[in-house]
């Protein structure tokens, strides 16, 4: 269940109380007369099943909720009601199988936002696959993969494709575009340091190693971001975020990204050359089978969020 609150102007109240009344998949429904301050109106609470709430979403803006009052989504973790559980039986679908287009944009639009913590975040994880490099250690590698916050842009390009939400798609590309340059660059800044310090040298990466699947791009590269992208766009539109973990520690974005730095500063360049298209292929591979899976699930009946602005919160 989803916990709907919507502000609401006095006058058309009265309509939306009717429709979440006559709607099959809403109960527990409360109004609130002058409660709202800024915006000013009355306030409307009500939970909403999962599968509905597309459908409830698109009848409210009809309204004009959401251009004169305002409407929130929040998820319910439990709930104990008979009347609820009605709610969802009534509900076309099954709840896993519901996408939520305005929770999912909202969601994706605020994890590709270009700042200080997606850039530290993505420094940190590029810089512990540059030891997981040098040390030699899969586990370090392993550990660069789930710090990574990549996974949140690339699903905003691919519903801002779908959705034919550009200033998603730009949002998520400069985020992209100016992260893991600034990764590697400082990546390579550490390798140059600890190589000039004598901490090690070129024979860290030379020879066979353990993590050598880094660099290592060819059919299955792309196969792995396939299945990746499509279980983290599944994952997402579910709600399921367990999911994500196992997406984060399946691909080699970060791991490429932090080998490159390491291998430009030691002058392998052919390792450099192999783990930037290693980083191409599971970017695009995740973007393309992320894409696939909402054009599969897409739900005709959805509201237009095409032009919807991105929040600046």
């Amino acid at each position: 269940m989803l916990h709907l609150r919507a502000i609401c102007p006095p006058g058309i109240t009265e309509r939306a109380v009717a429709l979440l009344r006559e709607h099959a998949g809403a109960t527990h429904l409360v109004l609130f007369r002058g409660a709202a301050v800024e915006p000013a109106g009355d306030v409307i609470e009500a939970d909403v099943a999962r599968e509905a709430a597309d459908e409830i979403l698109a009848a409210l803006c009809g309204l004009g909720v959401d251009r004169d009052g305002g409407l929130t989504l929040e998820q319910v973790d439990t709930s104990l009601s008979d009347a609820a559980d009605r709610a969802e039986e009534a509900a076309p679908g099954e709840a896993a199988d519901a996408v939520v287009w305005e929770e999912l944009v909202g969601r994706t639009g605020e994890e590709s936002r270009l700042n200080t913590t997606f850039l530290a975040f993505l420094t940190i994880a590029c810089l512990l696959a540059a030891v997981g490099v040098i040390t030699d250690s899969p586990v370090t590698i392993v550990g660069a993969m789930v710090v990574g916050p990549e996974f949140g842009p690339l699903a905003a390009v691919a519903v801002g494709l779908v959705r034919r939400r550009f200033d998603l798609v730009r949002r998520a590309l400069l985020a992209l575009g100016a992260g893991f340059p600034l990764a590697i660059l400082v990546t390579a800044g550490g390798t140059w340091l600890g190589n000039y310090t004598g901490l090690f040298d070129a024979s860290v990466i030379s020879g066979d190693h353990d993590v050598d699947f880094v660099y290592e791009v060819g059919p299955w590269s792309l196969v792995v971001a396939l299945l990746a992208g499509a279980a983290g766009m599944l994952s997402m539109t579910s709600a399921k975020s367990a999911a994500l973990v196992g997406v984060f520690i399946s691909v080699t974005t970060v791991p490429a990204a932090g080998y490159i730095g390491v291998a430009a500063i030691l002058g392998e360049w052919d390792k450099v050359a192999r783990s930037a298209g290693q980083l191409a292929v599971n970017l695009a591979g995740i973007v393309l089978a992320a894409a696939l899976v909402l054009l599969l699930r897409r739900n005709r009946s959805a509201p237009d969020i095409r032009e919807r602005p991105l929040s600046r919160g």
